[in-house]
């Protein structure tokens, strides 16, 4: 039991590191209807500038605005060297186009470059190779959306070590085409949100126990617990939808640092409610209150996604779809092995109780970490 409370453990405290999102960058390419030229806007996470180049230079922990800017050169460099555009078998040269910026997303400051494609002619087979982090970061991300000459709707494409490479296609994607790009999109941040799962979790690991006489004690069948993760579940998922929808259709807006923080503290007040019991067969209310505010925060890193205008509704669907069918995979993960285990005090004292402190502790700090903006930039 020790060791698997000792796994546990290390695996909290590694997501204390990487407490909402793993590393990524957005990028906006947008081909010109009066010449063969790509612009391309790219905003590089700070952090994982300074990880790769050093910009801190006096070791204090914290980038100034002048330090970042003596290495904008080094900046532009490092960064170009990891994009390569090309049209039918010709490379487009990809130089800088204007000067060094900064930019506030929902997890820090950004760089933003400006930079140029020139290609001799955009008739062709029109692909992008990205390679940036990959090497120090295998897991990184390049979200990209690119507007095709002429046109204004966006095809969005991600990046990753294994799809490094794709095609720019020079005609807006169709409806099945957008569907999908935000249905995987929805199921990955569900899956690399770890507050989001987190939450979830701490609220569903009591639903394989009953609290009688001041202790936890298994439940007598699979019924009444599915029906209570069935309660935890539809609440959550009918308010963070309908805050999403709302934040995503700019109906609703709320500052990043507040949603962050208070989605913390409702992962820090479900774990704690493990170990009271004071809300014990209405924890769908927990989840229904809190999951309005876990649905901006899903807004957020739909913003940082971008949505095509040509077809919001069909991108916010499929986002949405994806979180779901996110949620459901970790549900149909969790409740046959968790009502396996109800009967072992391993489960109810290791799993339940140890566990729920230390995802209240992991999750304490997130608080004190967003709530007094102690993250790095």
């Amino acid at each position: 039991m020790m060791r698997w409370l000792a796994i546990l453990a290390a695996l909290l405290l590694h997501t204390a590191a990487w407490a909402h999102k793993p590393s990524d960058s957005y990028l906006t390419l947008r081909g010109s209807a009066d010449s063969s030229d790509v612009s391309v806007r790219w905003d590089i996470a700070l952090r994982d500038l300074d990880y790769v180049l050093q910009l801190d230079r006096d070791g204090n922990g914290e980038l100034t605005w002048g330090e970042v800017r003596q290495r904008g050169d080094d900046i532009a460099r490092y960064a170009t060297s990891h994009l390569e555009l090309s049209s039918g078998e010709k490379g487009c040269p990809v130089e800088s186009a204007g000067p060094l910026m900064l930019d506030k997303h929902s997890d820090g400051t950004y760089a933003v470059l400006t930079l140029t494609a020139r290609c001799e002619s955009l008739l062709g087979n029109l692909k992008a190779r990205y390679s940036l982090l990959f090497d120090v970061d295998p897991s990184h991300r390049g979200l990209v959306q690119w507007i095709a000459p002429g046109g204004d709707a966006a095809q969005a494409l991600v990046f990753a070590t294994e799809s490094a490479e794709q095609r720019l296609a020079l005609q807006a994607p169709d409806a099945w085409q957008t569907l999908r790009q935000y249905i995987v999109e929805g199921v990955w941040h569900i899956w690399i949100g770890f507050d989001h799962i987190l939450f979830l979790l701490a609220l569903l690991l009591p639903a394989v126990v009953v609290r009688r006489e001041g202790r936890w004690q298994p439940v007598g069948d699979l019924r009444g617990a599915a029906m209570e993760v069935f309660k935890v579940v539809t609440a959550f998922t009918l308010a963070h939808s309908v805050t999403l929808s709302l934040a995503a259709l700019q109906v609703i807006s709320l500052p990043s640092r507040l949603v962050e923080s208070v989605i913390a503290a409702s992962v820090v007040l479900a774990a704690l409610n493990n170990l009271r019991g004071t809300i014990e067969r209405r924890r769908w209310v927990l989840a229904f209150v809190f999951g309005l505010i876990h649905g901006f925060g899903f807004a957020s890193v739909l913003a940082d996604l971008g949505l095509p205008q040509n077809a919001l509704v069909l991108a916010l669907v499929g986002f949405n779809v994806g979180v779901e069918l996110g949620q459901l995979a970790i549900v149909a993960a969790f409740l046959p092995l968790a009502f396996n285990l109800r009967e072992t005090r391993f489960y109810r004292a290791g799993v339940l109780t140890v566990g729920s402190i230390m995802v209240a502790l992991v999750a304490a700090w997130w608080f004190i970490e967003r709530a007094f903006d102690l993250a790095p930039a």
